[in-house]
């Protein structure tokens, strides 16, 4: 069992940044790929970026590539997303997500573990 916990949402103008923190127990942080999605009111979730395990490559959607980076801290048990250059389209619940297996992870199924989630709402 994998428990995640995500931090670092909140109101902020377009143009302005966060970075989220998704912090994961109960499991080797390390074998595991993350992932970061998110939900708009009336929406389906979505994919947002992933990275893979053991200090593997990263991919983001194209909505945001160029804005936001996502990386992970083996050391720390976390995973961040840092967004850039916020946009009001970006408001959303955030999820941050783990996955056991190494391929697909552009999908929902793919993962295994979900947080809470947090807000990001980005005003105009």
């Amino acid at each position: 069992q994998v428990e995640l916990v995500e931090s670092g949402g909140g109101l902020v103008q377009a143009g302005g940044s966060l970075r989220l923190s998704c912090a994961a127990s109960g499991r080797t942080f390390s074998s595991l790929a993350m992932g970061w999605f998110r939900q708009a009111p009336g929406k389906e979730r979505e994919f947002v970026a992933y990275v893979r395990r053991n200090g593997g490559s990263t991919y983001l959607t194209d909505s945001v590539k160029g804005r936001f980076t996502i990386s992970r801290d083996d050391a720390k048990n976390t995973v961040y997303l840092q967004m850039n250059s916020l946009k009001p389209e970006d408001t959303a619940v955030y999820y941050c997500a783990a996955a056991s297996r190494s391929y697909g992870l552009g999908v929902r199924l793919a993962y295994d573990y979900w947080g809470q989630g947090t807000q990001v709402t980005v005003s105009s």
